[in-house]
């Protein structure tokens, strides 16, 4: 890909990852040959960071791994896009210390407002980063899945726990703090001011399928993620939801 701006071509697409990457496609698209500067929360090691500033963005990573911002720089040095990308160490429920208000044009939320101790100051944080018409990717962790999945495991104690616990969690010994459905989600960035415009499932199918049909029929499953991603009742059942989210103007 090369390091102009304009119409993005994005890296290779997955199962998991080709909805997200459509959407934002569409918003860098639409913004033209602007120069966008983007701020991923909990951004690892630059799955999305990378791409986005190989096409001419500049782009924050604020990460709680000194590991995985260790990884995320070596991989920038390596992309020729170093100088494009910053790496900030710190954790999402302190990220209204460590950004700028209505600094940002596109804020990357991914997998973070599950794991933090509460996610209201955090998604009011991501609003107030961004600039009037900047817009939110938001991806969280789905209940729904989570309770069909320990349920077709066989372990029907914690489906139930899962599906009778408000937060969508299973107990103490569970990985994630909460997991959310779409008006769960939604609301939770409408509280902060934000306009939701679209929502997507992301991992439909992926986590479902034998190893074997995912891996020798991985362009199919691409395009079928994509066509169910926006469609009840496919969409609640995926593994993940994607909230593509506005600050007015």
């Amino acid at each position: 890909m090369e390091q102009t701006r304009g119409r993005f071509a994005g890296p290779p697409l997955t199962a998991r990852t080709a909805v997200i990457w459509s959407v934002l496609r569409a918003e860098l698209d639409r913004r033209g040959d602007t120069e966008l500067t983007v701020l991923d929360v909990g951004g690892g090691t630059g799955g999305f960071a990378v791409p986005l500033a190989r096409a001419g963005h500049r782009v924050t990573v604020v990460d709680a791994s000194p590991d995985a911002l260790a990884a995320l720089t070596r991989r920038a040095a390596e992309a020729g896009v170093a100088d494009r990308i910053a790496a900030v160490q710190g954790d999402g429920d302190a990220l209204a210390g460590l950004v700028e208000p209505a600094g940002v044009d596109l804020v990357l939320c991914h997998a973070v407002l599950e794991v933090v101790d509460d996610p209201t100051p955090v998604v009011t944080a991501l609003a107030t980063a961004l600039r009037p018409g900047g817009a939110a990717s938001v991806l969280v962790a789905g209940r729904a899945a989570a309770v069909l999945g320990r349920a077709m495991n066989g372990h029907l104690d914690v489906a139930t726990a899962l599906a009778a616990d408000r937060s969508g969690t299973a107990g103490p010994r569970d990985t994630l703090r909460r997991r959310y459905d779409a008006p769960g989600a939604a609301a939770l960035l409408a509280a902060a001011g934000l306009v939701v415009e679209e929502i997507h499932g992301v991992r439909v199918l992926a986590d479902l399928l034998p190893a074997a049909v995912a891996d020798g029929q991985s362009a199919a499953l691409v395009e079928l993620e994509r066509a169910l991603a926006a469609q009840p009742p496919y969409r609640d059942l995926a593994a993940q939801l994607h909230l593509f989210a506005r600050r007015p103007a």
